[in-house]
């Protein structure tokens, strides 16, 4: 048993929001490596990118998203800290010197193909992705993000508060559901969003690019080879 508001209980519910958060984007399986929350910083960077190699090779991981492990201003350890060690990680699983007890075990070198960093501060933005078709998912993720914010149930107690001081939103509706999915779309992820994105909005964003949504990432994929297309123009016969 754990007591409400207590440690134990925060853990029980990010674990039961991770969950939830999964169902919503469709995902088939969450490895939950029990890392707490705000303490990541006094843990061993190598354990945790040991196990992250891991994951890449044995999934074979091709699309990574991710803090950025370089934005700046940050002030949650948590995420600079994953950032970094991912980082190191989706580098180090591709090659065949590091932890050979993977491949004993039939686990082989996996490189990651594309990489898709996001910040809440200044950082470098080469891609933005139209995600109008999936505004609803989001909210849905957000909805059961209850625990660590900034969604879950703020729209229901948002409301109460008003109604506490005779006032009402008409956007929140009439009850605590309906208040919780607008709160998420249309403050949250378009006035507030700066807790998430930095300065401006996802529907600002959009409508920057011409679309009703959109997210800001500093982009890395595949490098071109130039022996590959040297080879490709050059090559004759034998």
């Amino acid at each position: 048993m754990v007591g409400k508001g207590t440690t134990g209980q925060r853990v029980l519910d990010n674990e039961r929001d991770t969950e939830g958060v999964a169902r919503a984007l469709g995902l088939k399986k969450v490895y939950d490596l029990e890392y707490r929350n705000h303490l990541m910083d006094d843990i061993s960077r190598v354990e945790m990118r040991e196990r992250l190699i891991y994951l890449i090779r044995l999934l074979k991981i091709d699309t990574i998203v991710c803090y950025d492990p370089w934005g700046i201003y940050e002030e949650n350890p948590d995420h600079y800290v994953t950032a970094q060690v991912v980082e190191a990680s989706c580098w180090m699983a591709a090659g065949e010197h590091d932890y050979p007890e993977h491949f004993d075990g039939g686990v082989q070198p996996h490189g990651v193909k594309e990489k898709y960093y996001f910040a809440r501060g200044p950082q470098i933005v080469n891609r933005v992705v139209d995600y109008s078709p999936w505004v609803d998912a989001k909210v849905e993720a957000n909805l059961a993000n209850k625990t660590q914010g900034p969604a879950g149930d703020n729209g229901a107690r948002l409301r109460a508060k008003l109604a506490s001081e005779k006032k009402k939103l008409p956007l929140l509706g009439d009850n605590d559901d309906t208040a919780n999915r607008e709160y998420i779309k249309n403050i949250m992820l378009d006035y507030d969003s700066w807790y998430l994105r930095g300065v401006i909005s996802d529907r600002e964003l959009g409508r920057r690019y011409g679309v009703e949504w959109a997210e800001a990432f500093h982009y890395i994929g595949p490098r071109p080879s130039r022996l590959d297309g040297y080879i490709a123009e050059h090559a004759v016969a034998l």
